[in-house]
């Protein structure tokens, strides 16, 4: 039997949780490349198993457990069962996180981080994997507006702490207007000289403080941001080869590799999911 035909996907935003992005898939041979997220990545896993790098060593998470992905985290995803993985996914920007605490005054302006990849805490995956089927079955605004405050107030309580939304911009002023420069040339990008030059700093000193500061050397940065920047032009509306076109890919066919090997859909997939009805 064919396994790759066992691997299906949903994708759908959730009007009712301010268009937050759901996922519900089972892999079997899916790999994804290291990638982030600029926001939070929340899983219930609902059967088999699955293993992946985050933070500089290997985690498994086992049927029943979450997986905590915190905002611009790189991080991948494999299975660690014969029959893959099924999983029910949030992936909310975080002020969608934020705004509940915010709504409690609990928040005080800091962005909450979770310090464990994987937890074991039945009640609250059995929570999200309960408001995750009230999204897809389209139940009621009122619902599950209120099911999400619930799940993410005892997230955060049980499992996260708050940080400062500054923190994650420490960084050297060089890696900063590095960062910007990147930014605005996606397509085109600066050489490591170039870049280094225009913050005074030798290629091999810059390339060292680049990953210290963004734990990525500038070229696996760029590549994040040019997926990022994909999701973004494809929520859009922009078709595939213009995405691609537009963000320096050498063709459709390598964004439509990259796209599926960090997000696990394709980018025409992506595209339609994030206008159906």
């Amino acid at each position: 039997m064919n396994t790759t035909t066992r691997e299906q996907t949903h994708l759908w935003q959730a009007p009712a949780l301010g268009d937050v992005e759901m996922l519900h898939a089972q892999y079997v041979q899916q790999r994804f490349a290291p990638h982030v997220h600029e926001g939070y990545v929340f899983t219930v896993i609902e059967s088999g198993a699955q293993r992946f790098w985050h933070r500089g060593s290997e985690h498994l998470a086992p049927v029943g457990s979450m997986v905590l992905i915190n905002p611009d985290e790189l991080h991948t995803g494999a299975k660690a069962h014969e029959a893959g993985w099924r999983y029910r996914g949030f992936y909310p920007e975080h002020e969608r996180v934020t705004g509940v605490l915010d709504e409690l005054e609990l928040g005080h302006g800091g962005m909450p981080r979770f310090r464990d990849s994987v937890i074991h805490d039945a009640g609250l995956a059995s929570a999200f994997s309960q408001l995750h089927q009230l999204s897809e079955s389209s139940a009621s605004a009122l619902q599950q507006q209120t099911v999400w405050r619930q799940a993410v107030l005892a997230l955060v309580q049980r499992h996260g702490r708050l940080a400062d939304l500054s923190a994650p911009g420490r960084e050297p002023r060089a890696v900063a207007r590095a960062r910007e420069l990147l930014e605005t040339h996606l397509a085109d990008p600066p050489s490591l000289e170039l870049l280094a030059a225009a913050v005074n700093l030798s290629p091999f000193h810059f390339a060292r403080v680049f990953r210290q500061a963004t734990g990525m050397p500038p070229h696996a940065w760029l590549k994040q941001r040019r997926l990022v920047r994909a999701r973004e032009l494809l929520k859009e509306g922009q078709p595939p080869a213009t995405v691609a076109f537009s963000l320096g890919f050498a063709d459709q066919s390598h964004l439509n590799r990259q796209f599926k090997q960090a997000y696990g859909i394709t980018p025409g997939a992506y595209r339609l999911a994030c206008f159906a009805a």
